[in-house]
């Protein structure tokens, strides 16, 4: 720390993830890169996310020494949302669809995305000029009635609501006057068309709200223990930075937000302009291109678990894969095969960290029995969620819960029924309950490949897992040894289809389909024969994560290609939330409902214009006083605006007629920092 300025600024980075918070001071000085001063992690505490955000903050400023008063800016970026959509889970809202018909839900995935989340259907919406039909909200006022206390926010989407918004304002103004509850409307989100899948944008987002604005609420409350008076900013999924307000009302946007924040801190680390950057975590791996030095954006929207949302982000492939990952055995085969995730569960190593003897007190009566259990090394225990959202269970559901604490419970013990089975799951999907269970980080305890929880329960998983039955009835592995390493070899292989899968996608082709092709696995297994296959990449890997130099050790032998794990891949993305810029964009739309007439659309407001180019004229001004204001409130004050602009014509008979135009303004600048 020789060469920084001591009055130099000092960046506070912290990234929230399934299993860890990583905290990152970084300043811009020391070098081209800049300099990480301190980095340091902490376990993620889902029932009170402060207390990580605490662990990890308060070790790296104890360690450095600086004083609190340096901290200019605070950055972070987050896979919970992210996490939330691939485990299914989330709060519950209540779905308005105005101008739409119950046959709109079988479009797009909605109805398997709304599940038992209740929706209402009012008359109403616009035309394709935005033009308005008549509204009737007496359904939605019984379904306020009907509802109660039994969801936490509200999606409201009505038909060409990016053309007119009215109906969706109107609806939002009815709910927050009679609940008091946080509302979405879908036209915030997005200007692009295609109804259903804006409402299943919106639906996540309305879900995504109570679980973005703890993460905020702790983090600020932290920032206010520590006085560190700095503003505040989250990673969006498009890497860009957005002050902290922006995104607890849009939560939506920071799905991929860890990913994204891994991208910009890979390209900083190594200052590769191409690379396929793999990133696996406690929960998923996410897998990029980075292409000229930035990563792709996905044009159609972000896809996350089964949801292809219209979120513009990195255009991201992302894979129930991680660390923590439920480890499981495919049934019917007679040889064994594992299988990983793509549920999360508590590891373990760390539930014996965590609860000692009486975990380990289960795993020993377990391996007494003279046969296996197929609920053998599994408890269940409270996430710690605030009661409010358990609001909606039914009585079933209310009763397991009720038999469920926040210390662990063998699930032997807890489930007397098949029944109950898919009681519990439907608990764990709501965020209510954890399970936990045998995966990679305990087999990595058991090999001493990773030792900071509790190895001994670790051994005493392994142990359960390998007296599984396979096919011909003997155990799969004859030890704890061999079972661990074989799921940590699993991990590598998969990894490497993953990736494989996401350059097949990239190149336009059936990334699943082409990976499991007998010739690739031919390759992958470096199968002997007259003919010989191999497949590579075109670009090298970089390997993110805390657990990349375990997971990732010998992926080049699978792929042919460098395997970089630069020295700080296990707190790339806190150091991505840190190095960004924030960028955000307001779209305007013109178009002509009758000749002469043209109507522009832009901010929420719709207006006519006798003649296209004062139509133009309206909404360059409009875009340029929106987008000033809208990057003032995502953070920046020094922006660089620029506006596209698309239009479509026609000429016939010689006569030039618009039919639509689309006018982009984006604001990018680095973010404000405290005085």
């Amino acid at each position: 720390m020789r060469d920084i300025d001591p009055s130099a600024p000092i960046f506070l980075g912290i990234d929230t993830g399934g299993t860890y918070t990583d905290a990152v001071l970084w300043t811009e000085q020391g070098g081209p890169k800049g300099t990480v001063l301190a980095k340091a992690k902490a376990l993620t505490t889902r029932h009170d996310l402060a207390e990580g955000i605490r662990g990890a903050a308060r070790r790296v400023l104890d360690e450095s020494g600086i004083g609190h008063t340096r901290i200019k800016l605070v950055s972070m970026s987050t896979t919970l949302a992210t996490n939330a959509l691939v485990e299914g889970q989330g709060g519950r809202a209540g779905l308005v669809m105005i101008g739409f018909s119950p046959a709109d839900l079988d479009r797009d995935g909605l109805k398997a995305a709304l599940g038992t989340d209740p929706v209402v259907f009012c008359e109403g919406g616009h035309d394709t000029h935005g033009n308005g039909r008549s509204l009737s909200l007496s359904p939605l006022e019984r379904a306020l009635d009907e509802w109660g206390e039994t969801v936490s926010g509200f999606a409201v989407c009505a038909y060409f609501a990016t053309r007119n918004p009215a109906h969706e304002k109107a609806a939002a103004e009815l709910i927050r006057t009679r609940t008091g509850l946080p509302v979405t409307m879908s036209h915030e989100l997005t200007s692009k068309l295609g109804g259903p899948r804006r409402a299943l944008t919106t639906l996540l987002n309305a879900r995504l709200v109570p679980t973005i604005d703890r993460l905020v609420a702790a983090t600020e409350g932290f920032l206010a223990e520590q006085n560190i008076q700095a503003p505040l900013m989250v990673v969006r999924g498009d890497g860009a930075l957005v002050s902290a307000a922006f995104a607890r009302s849009r939560p939506i946007e920071t799905i991929l937000s860890g990913p994204a924040a891994s991208l910009v801190g890979a390209r900083h680390m190594t200052g590769l302009d191409a690379a396929l950057i793999s990133d696996i975590g406690g929960t998923t791996t996410d897998v990029a291109v980075l292409d000229g030095g930035r990563p792709r954006l996905d044009p159609e929207g972000a896809t996350v678990g089964q949801y292809r949302t219209m979120v513009e982000a990195v255009a991201m492939r992302t894979f129930g894969l991680g660390g923590d990952s439920e480890v499981g055995v495919e049934e019917g085969g007679l040889v064994s095969t594992l299988t990983l995730g793509p549920r999360r569960v508590v590891p373990l190593a760390l539930l014996g960290l965590q609860h000692g003897p009486l975990v380990r007190d289960a795993l020993e009566r377990q391996l007494r029995a003279p046969n296996p259990g197929r609920l053998d090394a599994r408890f269940a225990l409270r996430t710690g969620v605030p009661d409010r959202l358990a609001a909606g269970l039914s009585a079933s559901e209310a009763k397991l819960y009720g038999l469920i604490a926040l210390t662990p419970i063998p699930l032997d013990q807890l489930l007397t029924s098949n029944a109950q089975t898919s009681v519990l799951n439907r608990l764990v999907a709501r965020g209510l309950v954890h399970i936990a269970g045998f995966t990679p980080s305990d087999a990595a305890h058991v090999l001493n490949r990773q030792s900071n929880w509790d190895r001994e329960t670790a051994r005493l998983g392994a142990e359960l897992f390998a007296r599984r039955r396979d096919g011909r009835g003997g155990p799969i592995a004859p030890d704890a040894e061999t079972i661990s390493a074989r799921v940590l070899a699993t991990v590598t292989r998969l990894s490497a289809e993953a990736m494989l899968e996401t350059a097949f996608a990239e190149d336009g082709q059936d990334g699943r389909a082409s990976t499991a092709h007998p010739l690739v696995q031919r390759a992958l297994n470096k199968a002997p024969g007259i003919a010989r296959v191999f497949v590579t990449l075109d670009r090298p890997v970089v390997g993110l994560g805390a657990s990349a130099p375990l997971h990732y050790a010998t992926l080049s032998d699978c792929l042919g290609v460098p395997c970089h794990v630069p020295s700080d891949t296990d707190v790339a993305n806190a150091l991505g939330a840190v190095v960004g810029q924030v960028r955000v964009s307001v779209e305007a739309g013109i178009a002509q409902p009758q000749e002469g007439v043209y109507r522009l659309t832009v901010g929420g407001s719709v207006s006519d214009h006798l003649g296209e180019q004062a139509a133009f004229n309206a909404a360059e001004a409009a875009l340029r006083a929106l987008i000033a204001k809208r990057a003032e409130e995502a953070g920046t004050a020094d922006a660089e605006i620029t506006i596209a602009t698309t239009v479509d014509a026609a000429t016939v008979e010689g006569k030039r007629t618009l039919i639509a135009a689309r006018l982009v303004a984006t604001a990018s600048g680095r973010p404000r920092i405290a005085s």
